[in-house]
Order: C-alpha cells, then sequence, then structure tokens
C-alpha cells in the first residue's frame, strides 16, 4: 500500500446513537480508502458489538478502544500517534457522545502535536436528537473539520427538511464542510454484509450474483459521493 492518499488524516465516524448507519458509513469509507491503496487503520470503538472490526481485521491494522474513559482517549491519541503516515479511522459507539463531552478535549488539543487532521462524517436521521448530538459534539471538538451524512436509507435528500433549513446546516457548511447523502443499499444484500461480518471486497466476490450487482451499484454511488469529502 501507499502511504500518500490523505496521510495523516484521522476520520472519526460518529453520530452518537444506534441505528442512524455509522456501521456502513465506516465499512464505505474502509472500502473507498482501501481501493485509493491508501495505509489504514481502523480503530473500532464499539467494543461491546465490533462488527466492523470483525469484517476488517483480516484486510487493515486495527485496534479496539473503549472511549468511555479518559484512558481510552489516551490510548486511541497515542494510537493516532503511532499512525501518522497512514489513515486513522475512526468507528464511534452510539453511547459515546457523553465522553465525547467529557473527554474530547484530549484529542482536539493534542491535533497540534500530532500534525494531524481530524475530520469527523456525522450520520444523521431525521430526527432533531442527530442534530443535538452534533452541536454537542462540535462544541467539544471545535477543530475537526465536520460533514454531514445524510442516510439515504432514511429518504432522499428532500426529505431531511429539519437538518436543511437548520442553522447547523449553515454553520457546518460556513465552515467549509459538506451536506452530502450515502446511497441507500438493497436490505437483503446490507443484511448479509452485517450476518456474515464480511468486508465489501469479499462480499463482492463470494455474494449471490443479484446481490453483487446491487453491491456494486452501491459502491459506484457511494464512491461519487466520497470523492467530494475525501482526498
Amino acid at each position: 500500500m501507499t502511504e500518500g492518499n490523505g496521510a495523516g488524516r484521522i476520520y472519526w465516524v460518529g453520530g452518537s446513537k444506534g441505528g442512524v448507519g455509522k456501521s456502513m458509513m465506516t465499512v464505505a469509507m474502509l472500502d473507498h480508502l482501501l481501493e485509493q491503496g491508501a495505509n489504514v487503520l481502523l480503530v473500532e470503538c464499539d467494543t461491546s458489538n465490533p462488527d466492523v472490526w470483525k469484517a476488517y481485521r483480516e484486510q487493515v491494522e486495527t485496534e479496539l478502544i473503549d472511549l468511555d474513559e479518559a484512558d481510552g482517549w489516551i490510548h486511541l491519541v497515542n494510537t493516532c500517534d503511532r499512525h501518522r503516515e497512514g489513515v486513522v479511522v475512526i468507528n464511534t459507539a452510539a453511547r459515546n457522545n457523553l465522553a465525547v463531552k467529557q473527554y474530547g478535549g484530549t484529542l482536539d488539543s493534542s491535533l497540534e502535536e500530532l500534525g494531524s487532521q481530524l475530520v469527523a462524517l456525522w450520520v444523521i436521521n431525521r430526527q432533531r436528537d442527530s442534530l443535538d448530538l452534533l452541536r454537542e459534539f462540535i462544541d467539544a471538538v471545535p477543530k475537526a473539520a465536520v460533514h454531514v451524512v445524510r442516510k439515504g436509507y432514511f429518504g432522499d435528500e428532500k426529505k431531511f427538511e429539519l437538518y436543511n433549513g437548520s442553522k447547523i446546516r449553515e454553520e457546518v457548511e460556513g465552515r467549509g464542510g459538506k451536506s452530502i447523502t450515502l446511497p441507500d443499499l438493497a436490505d437483503r444484500v446490507a443484511d448479509d454484509i452485517y450476518v456474515r461480518r464480511i468486508s465489501l471486497k469479499v462480499a463482492a466476490k463470494e455474494l449471490p450474483i443479484g446481490n453483487r450487482a446491487e453491491l456494486g451499484r452501491w459502491r459506484g454511488e457511494v464512491r461519487k459521493v466520497l470523492a467530494g469529502v475525501l482526498p
């Protein structure tokens, strides 16, 4: 693998609640970055249900880190320091919003010394608490560059009316962030990937032909979307 693609970047996939699609967003990012030849480290913070870690542990370097306590944040910063020449992708747990408010400054204050840029991809549904939790994250980690991801499973872009007309959207985009929509993947294909805990690369070889065709369509759409927010 080459080291130039996005080296020094730390990608934080957040949402701070279950069911919004953080894991699928992380999988999509890993797939995109690996296709580009990036040197990727996956940090899995959903230690109670580490599905992404199980799917990718044989393809990339991985760390399981619990961010519920201060020690986990210290471990995270030290892990990022050891991987400065590559790209770090952090898959956060639904419960991490309280810990981010309490300990997020540990990562935020270390970014300059790390020589790294923290890029958050915040996955939302159509409910207000998604936006409230995003507000909390921005306040806790102010140095992060933030992009908002509307999960296509919940409807097309126009249906995210709360976010589309919100002040926080104005703030995110005013800071240079983007609002993107992650395309929806057919349930039967997504279920196959989750149940078997396999990477998209493996799924593209092993799933039935119709499932593979749908996955190929989705991967192509995702790459177009992510090209606007990943180097």
